[in-house]
């Protein structure tokens, strides 16, 4: 990252910070514990939080921009969307609800390598102890043609495309008709397998072009190669497990990364390797399948096993079928500044 100024941020000026500094305040309840965040989240607790110009002074007087740049020097990368799913579900396998989503198995193991090797911060390992040895977790395949889940069963739903979404999405909702309550499934865990894109895998087939490769076309692709469904779906070897949550508030959004609730449109997911989780992020893409600009403060407070990269962010659109829509079809090219305390040295010391 490279030190750059508000003015070099297309439409700053223009962008109502009002609605992000929910965001940012509720980030300030994990980043304030850190020495380096401490002064600019005790300050932000005094700030007007309806005075759209205090809020602004805030940022310009207390932040420094810092842009990002890709290792090849490039300052541009890939936004996505994600949203947060709703399901049909049962506690039981009856009828239409054949499809499980499971809690994390007992023998999964999470090894954190920064406790041994601190430059391995943020990398986890994930796998089993076999003998004396810890080896691989399942692939998603290897998981679904076993049994040795049987037991975890949270829900069963109706559709298994739309439970794979939920995987890819991290969390969402799962109405129940039977109790007729809605329940949140969050993200608990992962098998260690890398993320591998359906979509990436149909248009290296050869069945649809990149630019078709959206949520929307895959789910259509499905239903026209219903006997392909299983194929395409075990191409991606990770597996998302979860954990039930109550739904006390059905306007806030699930918990990111950061262990706090996500604001529709003002959260996104980040690599943590190069952005900080909490931290202020500014956004200038555009919106989906389209050119008109998207330029707005975002705070980084989630992760994601696509998410890799230094200018790359999956934007959270949400809870509804809009969202649904936006994030499915968002493949946007974009530039991303970090906004840190003054005095805080960025991550690499630029």
């Amino acid at each position: 990252m490279q030190k750059s100024s508000f003015a070099a941020m297309p439409g700053w000026d223009r962008d109502a910070l009002r609605d992000a500094w929910p965001a940012f305040l509720t980030s300030c309840q994990t980043l304030i514990r850190r020495s380096e965040w401490k002064n600019a989240c005790t300050t932000a607790r005094q700030v007007n939080a309806d005075d759209k110009g205090a809020i602004r002074a805030f940022f310009e007087s207390g932040f420094t921009p810092y842009k990002l740049f890709n290792p090849d020097g490039t300052d541009t990368g890939l936004v996505t969307g994600y949203y947060e799913p709703l399901l049909r579900g049962s506690r039981r396998r009856a009828g239409p609800y054949q499809t499980p989503l499971y809690q994390a198995p007992d023998d999964l193991l999470t090894i954190d390598m920064a406790s041994v090797y601190p430059e391995l911060k943020n990398l986890r390992l994930r796998g089993k102890v076999v003998g004396r040895k810890v080896v691989p977790y399942p692939t998603r395949a290897e998981l679904m043609q076993g049994n040795s889940l049987s037991g975890k069963e949270i829900v069963w739903v109706d559709d298994p495309v739309e439970a794979f979404f939920l995987q890819v999405q991290g969390s969402g909702r799962v109405y129940l008709p039977e109790s007729r309550e809605t329940i949140r499934l969050a993200y608990a865990d992962q098998n260690g397998r890398p993320y591998k894109s359906i979509g990436r895998y149909l248009v290296d087939k050869g069945e649809m072009e990149l630019s078709q490769a959206s949520a929307q076309n895959i789910k259509a692709w499905v239903q026209a190669n219903p006997a392909r469904k299983e194929e395409l779906l075990n191409a991606n070897p990770s597996y998302v497990f979860f954990k039930e949550e109550k739904l006390p508030d059905p306007s806030k959004g699930p918990k990111g990364a950061q262990g706090i609730p996500l604001t529709p449109q003002r959260s996104i997911a980040i690599d943590p390797q190069h952005v900080p989780l909490g931290a202020p992020v500014f956004l200038a893409t555009t919106l989906p399948n389209s050119d008109r600009p998207l330029q707005r403060l975002v705070v980084a407070q989630d992760t994601g096993g696509a998410i890799r990269g230094v200018v790359r962010a999956d934007y959270f659109w949400g809870f509804g079928d809009e969202a649904e829509d936006r994030a499915g079809a968002m493949k946007q090219r974009g530039m991303m500044w970090v906004l840190l305390p003054k005095g805080m040295t960025p991550p690499g010391g630029n």
